[in-house]
């Protein structure tokens, strides 16, 4: 397994991140419990959860994926030997509590009730899961020009933050699905008013939506807060699974929702040209999709999910897979081709 130090910080996370939104839904306890197992034996320390999680949120499934690892954790006795992350809920998506917003109340609800869940007494990152305010997010391209400000600002949800680190609740703090402008704006609050620093950005990033490197990616580069890369297989449509139609268990055709993104017409072309150059390779397309996001030089981890053991597998081993300059030449032909098809 290989490592990122995150500037700004004294974590050091495993490049590969085990994503965690099915578990509760389409994984049970006990393959819960596997995973967890298994992926911390390949050197896997990092886990990424939520508080709205599973996905499809469903208000008799909120809070088990965060419950079934907790459960992992007090039988494990390993929560020292895992960097953990969750995230807080924004409005307008996920009605968790009354009069949801990234405001005081409810930050410091939500960590308390995830808190309780995970069984532990901390977490190593938390996150604001998506941003208070109408913004481009979720694949949304076109800004909406809100007819008014949102009444929570971003330094009231900052300071809400710098109190659960205060009070030991949390180490450190990132975004997600943020905007270049939100990500700068909470690096310029936080230098003026002494307060903590936004250490990663956890945004959507694969070989069918490449949007971060617009804007976000120079952050990065300047400012030291690295991508935790999110849907890196697409739902699993780079690994060419749904070319053909759609697999009986697969999560795109138990769950319609998710059809709309990643199944555009231009995204199918460009699904079925990486998948061909992939296996014109010897490479598997899942592993190319993942080695290609690992070797990005702003990807400080990639977040894997899987509903099988052969799919964690499978995922977890990409580490292994170094793409050639020859190789990523060819990909960015072909992304150029296909420009951002799945935002």
């Amino acid at each position: 397994m290989q490592y990122t130090k995150l500037p700004h910080s004294t974590l050091e996370i495993s490049k590969i991140c085990l994503g965690t939104m099915t578990f509760g839904e389409q994984n049970t306890l006990s393959d819960t419990c596997n995973q967890l197992d298994y992926a911390l034996e390949q050197g896997v320390n990092f886990i990424d959860t939520a508080e709205v999680y599973p996905v499809p949120p469903r208000p008799d499934t909120q809070g088990l994926t965060e419950s079934y690892i907790g459960q992992w954790l007090e039988k494990s006795g390993k929560r020292e030997k895992v960097i953990l992350a969750t995230k807080v809920a924004g409005p307008r998506g996920a009605e968790i509590r009354d009069k949801m917003a990234l405001d005081h109340r409810n930050i410091h609800q939500a960590i308390d009730d995830s808190l309780s869940r995970l069984k532990t007494d901390y977490v190593d990152l938390y996150q604001l899961h998506w941003p208070q305010r109408q913004t481009n997010c979720f694949g949304k391209l076109n800004y909406p020009y809100p007819d008014e400000k949102e009444a929570v600002t971003l330094i009231e949800s900052l300071e809400a933050m710098s109190d659960l680190v205060k009070a030991g609740k949390v180490r450190y703090i990132g975004v997600s699905n943020e905007t270049p402008w939100g990500l700068m704006t909470y690096l310029r609050l936080a230098e003026k008013h002494d307060l903590p620093r936004i250490v990663t950005i956890q945004n959507p990033y694969s070989l069918l939506n490449r949007s971060f490197e617009v804007g976000l990616s120079e952050i990065t580069h300047y400012e030291g807060v690295k991508l935790l890369a999110y849907s890196p297989m697409a739902f699993g449509v780079l690994s060419g699974k749904y070319l053909d139609g759609h697999p009986k268990n697969a999560r795109c055709t138990i769950f319609e929702r998710f059809n709309k993104r990643y199944f555009t017409p231009q995204g199918i072309k460009a699904t079925r040209a990486y998948t061909d150059l992939a296996r014109e390779h010897g490479l598997d397309p899942a592993q190319m999709a993942l080695a290609f996001v690992n070797q990005r030089p702003f990807v400080a981890s990639t977040i894997i999910g899987a509903t099988t053991m052969e799919q964690l597998k499978t995922n977890i081993d990409s580490i292994n897979i170094e793409l050639s300059e020859s190789l990523l030449n060819k990909i960015d032909a072909i992304s150029a081709a296909f420009s951002n098809p799945c935002p």
